[in-house]
């Protein structure tokens, strides 16, 4: 079957064969050291051509002059130094039958000018981009020449290093800001008419192709339509692909709809959960269709049969699966081996991308080996000896810890209070825009059935009842309760966010969400609020609301939000809530002064985390080996726990995730891997 599966075919790319039609577009995890790819960047490419991908593409994007500094880690294109260390992705994934590309940029406007070298942003106009702030310098003749040079310089670099091709960036960076008519206010040559504003590109095209010859790939990641007033049209978008495919002097197409100027925006070129899947992947077949030439596309395309469906409709000739392969990078290797449904799937969380804005690297919420190639195995190593491991709780944390467990051979049973998995996760997905999230559980469980992991649900966790069963090794995995204890006066008149949530409490119709958590919980609480038709007041100490939220998960709240009655209050604490008839008196403060204020609600609502549900782990502490200590050298050193500071102990104890302290679905996942694949 797998010969004849689309996905599996073999495409001619000029002289280059790529072995099947999937691929992972360019992306930048923001994992290079100075500006350099070097071993984790490495790691993380070998990992996806180890797993099959036929075309690895690195870098988005690689910076080409010293005026473009990275807004993020990104690789440094114009430092000679960058060939070597390239050399080596490019052989490591070579080895493994995958091709290798780089995608090289100048960000024109969207970057800053107080990063790098503190050269003013560069741009066609004056416009500022909204996203990243910069008020541009307008390009003058200079400027462009020699950016067209650097250009130039940086894909001798990459020729140099024996990647197998390159690709020009041309959405929302500067060489689409020469074609966008709501970005090039140039008066020359290389502004005014379509062609005169095509002429960078054609200009930057025959610039490379004397640098590199005429095999050498190289295609451009271009906005075919950029949706908004004043950009360009879906028609133009055509007539510049037609134009670029005429020109002679590149190879393929990789197609993009949308513009990234606002976080709003580039939410939608980059879906997260609750969006639609694959929502320009018609337009892409359109632009295939219209300019009969090699049509590539990456957009929220998180499953086989999308992907499938998209070569062997003839609507792309290579579909990007980039956020999908950070979720598992085995997916070709599951296909070829009839295992598409092991496939661990990607969610559409997009923690990957707002990490990178919030801590500086892509990490996957739920593949925390993602990233961490260097000392996390995606596919845990059998363990010397086999124990007896109990799992207490059915959240991520637990779940982790079975399925890894499991994988390395010990013999698990997980014990849930609840009547199913899930834990936390379970409440996320109530909101049906997060039902994806459920995901992460229900493949868990699938991994852990398959393995033999014996499950007792409806089964309250007693200390008694554990030791019973004579375990090597008790992982606790009980997660937290909300903490709503944060006022000095009526703690006991407010509910949490949780209770908003699950349906435990009933909206009010005046309400107060106090949140100084800043996570996920108050924004889905307000959503639950404001849609129920409650007046809504969000209030928090912080600065900004929601700073847990990045920017794209923000969106779909803000579009949900913003239509209803709700407002947003910044930089003020809530101190006391007081019972005055059926209302409440809310007394607020702030942290910058002894100001108080006072107002009148129906509801309050507090999100302030968890305290961890821990008596069962005080309970077998006692009775523990290593009376419940985790070794932090031999943790972050990859070697098992040892300690054994209890005679008379029977097992080894540790706890996990929120049991532990408040923190997020990745924190409790990675504690879980990081000790069992050790232990």
């Amino acid at each position: 079957m797998s010969s004849k599966d689309p996905l599996l075919q073999p495409y001619q790319l000029k002289h280059l064969t790529l072995k099947n039609r999937i691929m992972t577009t360019s992306h930048e995890p923001a994992y290079p050291e100075d500006g350099m790819p070097k071993e984790r960047y490495r790691a993380y490419h070998e990992e996806r051509a180890k797993g099959g991908v036929a075309l690895t593409m690195t870098a988005g994007s690689a910076a080409v002059s010293r005026d473009s500094p990275p807004v993020f880690n990104n690789i440094l294109a114009y430092k000679d130094e960058v060939v070597p260390w390239l050399k080596d992705v490019v052989d490591s994934c070579h080895e493994h039958g995958a091709a290798v590309m780089i995608q090289l940029t100048h960000l024109g406007r969207r970057t800053g000018w107080n990063k790098g070298d503190w050269l003013p942003a560069v741009s066609p106009s004056h416009h500022r981009e909204a996203s990243h702030r910069a008020f541009p310098k307008k390009m003058e003749d200079w400027d462009i020449a020699r950016i067209i040079e650097d250009y130039a310089d940086a894909a001798e670099r990459m020729h140099a290093a024996g990647m197998d091709g390159i690709e020009l960036e041309a959405y929302g960076h500067l060489m689409d800001q020469f074609w966008s008519p709501a970005t090039n206010t140039l008066e020359s040559a290389y502004g005014g008419s379509l062609d005169n504003r095509m002429r960078f590109t054609l200009d930057v095209l025959s610039a490379i192709r004397k640098r590199v010859g005429e095999e050498f790939i190289i295609g451009i990641r271009c906005v075919a339509d950029e949706q908004m007033d004043g950009g360009l049209t879906k028609e133009e978008g055509m007539e510049i692909c037609t134009k670029l495919k005429d020109s002679g002097k590149i190879d393929f197409l990789n197609i993009i709809r949308g513009h990234i100027d606002t976080d709003p925006g580039l939410t939608d070129v980059i879906p997260v959960q609750g969006m639609a899947n694959s929502p320009h992947l018609d337009f892409a077949g359109e632009v295939r269709e219209h300019t009969k030439f090699p049509t590539f596309h990456a957009a929220k395309i998180p499953d086989v049969a999308t992907a499938r469906h998209a070569i062997a409709e003839g609507k792309l000739d290579m579909v990007g699966m980039t956020r999908a392969h950070i979720a598992d990078p085995h997916i070709v290797r599951k296909i070829i081996e009839g295992r598409e449904d092991e496939i661990r799937p990607c969610v559409g969380a997009t923690y990957c991308l707002d990490r990178i804005y919030q801590g500086g690297e892509a990490l996957c919420i739920h593949n925390v080996a993602t990233g961490r190639e260097l000392s996390v195995p995606h596919v845990a190593k059998p363990a010397p000896d086999k124990k007896k491991l109990v799992v207490i709780g059915a959240g991520p944390a637990g779940m982790e810890a079975a399925r890894v467990g499991a994988e390395r051979g010990h013999d698990v049973t997980v014990v849930e209070a609840a009547n199913n998995a899930g834990g936390q996760i379970a409440l996320t997905a109530l909101s049906d825009r997060r039902r994806e999230m459920m995901n992460i559980i229900d493949w868990r469980v699938d991994q852990c059935e398959r393995m033999g992991v014996n499950f007792k649900f409806n089964t309250w966790a007693e200390a008694e009842d554990v030791k019973a069963m004579d375990p090597d090794m008790v992982v606790i995995a009980t997660g937290g309760m909300p903490d709503t204890e944060v006022l000095t006066t009526g703690n006991d008149l407010v509910v949490s966010g949780w209770d908003i949530i699950s349906g435990d409490a009933k909206p009010g119709q005046n309400v107060l969400l106090y949140d100084d958590a800043g996570d996920h919980v108050a924004m889905q609480a307000a959503e639950v609020l404001a849609k129920s038709g409650a007046s809504v007041e969000i209030m928090t100490p912080d600065r900004t609301f929601a700073p847990d939220v990045m920017a794209m998960n923000l969106t779909p709240y803000m579009r949900e939000l913003q239509k209803r009655d709700v407002t947003f209050t910044v930089t003020y604490r809530l101190k006391e809530v007081h019972r005055e008839g059926n209302q409440l008196r809310a007394v607020y403060g702030t942290d910058y002064s002894d100001l108080t204020k006072e107002k009148m609600f129906d509801q309050v609502v507090v999100n302030h985390g968890t305290l961890p549900l821990d008596d069962i782990y005080f309970d077998l502490k006692p009775d523990s080996m290593n009376l419940g200590e985790l070794d932090h050298r031999a943790l972050l050193a990859h070697k098992p726990q040892q300690v054994n500071s209890n005679p008379d102990g029977k097992f080894q104890l540790f706890r996990i995730g929120d049991a532990v302290s408040a923190r997020n679905t990745h924190a409790a996942i990675y504690d879980a891997m990081r000790l069992m694949k050790d232990n």
